[in-house]
This record gives structure tokens, sequence and C-alpha cells, in this order.
């Protein structure tokens, strides 16, 4: 089985090598191998290669700047998925790919489920439901997995981001009221790992029950805030030294915070399906925060 890996340098993409190389030949392709904004480059690399599976990490993920970056956020984010799906429809193999919270609106009192009504509130959002539409349209099957809040113990995110500032500052503010569940890429990587396992199990006949849309994110909900707090405790319990304290957290609503992009103040994810279909238990989110925050500690925060 042939496996091409797009974004291998990304968070999830990085996880993603470890994760499918026992599944069969992995191809790993980055920004050197594979241009997204070429679209014809694309298709050529892929109908040469021939993948049986096409596995999608990479992204346009700047969220603030997508506002004023319209067209390659579409691009990269729609124009391309699209490509592949066709591809792999023609080819008759699998694509996964991953979207995202953001395509809600955040409105919804409750988690949301994959069939719930789409809103996004932001470009990038937008972008990422297209590229959702797009693959529903080509036909091909696939799991496309909507994620949220990812983290890693490498790239930019929440986490790393935080354990910089709280050895550099005395003050922090943070968002108190979007709420939303801390996703490691390692747990993203694994749990697609094994979705296709299962696939590969079993009977083609069976194949269009699996596909569609799943939520991937693990059990349980934080606000920013709170995320922050356990990410200081954590951190102060593997000995790293911080010159902030909880006291010195100050909590504001998103309509205090200044950004370019709109966000969700709800972001929670219903993994009932995914967990039914696959036979799934999600482990509680801390139990890879735990681990990343750990691993940054070893770094020293860097």
């Amino acid at each position: 089985m042939k496996i091409i890996l797009l974004g291998k340098d990304g968070q999830v993409g990085w996880e993603l090598q470890r994760s499918l190389a026992p599944l069969g030949e992995l191809i790993v392709w980055g920004r050197q191998e594979i241009d997204l904004i070429d679209c014809d480059a694309l298709a050529a690399m892929l109908y040469r290669e021939k993948p049986d599976i096409l596995v999608n990490a990479a992204a346009y993920t700047a969220v603030d700047k997508a506002e004023t970056e319209v067209a390659l956020a579409q691009k990269i984010n729609a124009d391309a998925v699209a490509v592949m799906a066709r591809v792999m429809a023609e080819l008759k193999g699998w694509f996964v790919h991953y979207s995202t919270d953001y395509v809600f609106d955040g409105t919804k009192p409750g988690p949301y489920d994959e069939g719930d009504d789409t809103g996004p509130l932001n470009v990038y959002g937008q972008s990422k439901l297209s590229g959702e539409q797009a693959v529903a349209e080509s036909g091909c099957h696939h799991l496309l997995f909507r994620v949220s809040w990812v983290y890693a113990s490498r790239g930019a995110n929440f986490i790393r981001t935080m354990l910089r500032l709280g050895q550099q500052r005395d003050q922090l503010s943070i968002i108190h009221d979007q709420v939303g569940v801390p996703t490691s890429a390692e747990f993203i990587a694994q749990v697609t790992a094994l979705t296709l396992y299962h696939i590969r199990q079993t009977d083609r006949a069976r194949w269009a029950e699996l596909s569609g849309i799943y939520h991937l994110v693990p059990d349980g909900e934080i606000s920013w805030l709170d995320f922050a707090r356990y990410i200081f405790s954590r951190a102060r319990d593997m000995g790293m030294m911080l010159t902030i304290n909880d006291s010195a957290l100050t909590a504001i609503s998103t309509a205090e915070y200044d950004s370019a992009a709109q966000r969700p103040l709800n972001s929670r994810l219903d993994t009932s399906r995914i967990c039914q279909n696959f036979n799934l238990v999600m482990p509680d989110w801390k139990v890879h925060a735990d681990k990343a925050i750990h691993e940054i500690c070893l770094q020293g925060g860097k």
C-alpha cells in the first residue's frame, strides 16, 4: 500500500510520519517537494505516483492574516484540496484531510456534531469549509477530520507560547469566554493511523459506510484562561522556573481581545461518530497535554 503525506514539516505532519510508516510505503512531501499553489503540478505528481492513500496535513493556518490574504487561503485550503480529492476519486483511493472547529459559528450551547449547520466567522474557517465541500463533491472515499486547538512539543502553538511568556513576563491577559478541547498533534496522528488500519481490515463493500466527516478531539473541555493556568501549574510541577503566577493572569473577553479575525466562543466537538465507527475511546485531553508540557520543559520552554 502506497501512502503519500503532504505537509510533512507541520505539527501534525511531523507526527504522521511516525504513525503512518508501519502501514505501508510512505512518501512524504513538504514545500520543497510540491507547491500547493500550483494545482496542475500537484495533480501531475499525484497521477504519477498513484497513491492508495493521500494524507493532506498541509494547510494555510494563519487565521488573522487570512483576513487580508483571502485568495491565498482559498487556494491552499480549498482549490488544492479539490484537486487532491478529484485525483483520489479517479484513482479509487482514500483521501485523509483535516479541517477545523472554525467551520462553526460557536453559538450552539453544547458540543457540535458532524451534522450541525456550519457558519464560519472568518476567512480561514470559510476556506476550510470550502475544502470540505470540495471533498464531498468529489465522491472520493475520505476521512475528513475536524480538529481543534492543535498543539505539539514543536512548532508555534498555545502551550509553547504560554511557557515562553511565562518565563519572560509577570502578567498576562488570557481570553476566558472561548471554550474548546486542546488537541495534540501526536493524538491526531495516532488516531489517523488507527482508522486507516481499520479500513484496511474492512471489506471494500463497507468503505462507503466509513467514509465521511469525523470530529477528532480528546475528551473534556476548557477555556483558554484555564488552559493557561493548567499549563503553568504542570510546568511548575515539572521543575520549570516561571516569572508569572496565577494571580497575575487577567481574564478578558473575546470582545476585548484585539484580533483581525473573529473566533467562535464554543469550539466543543462531539466525537460519538468516530468512536462508534472505529471502536475508539477518547482519552482525557490532559493525557497528551502533560506529555507535551514535559517535552517542552525538557527543551527549556523554548
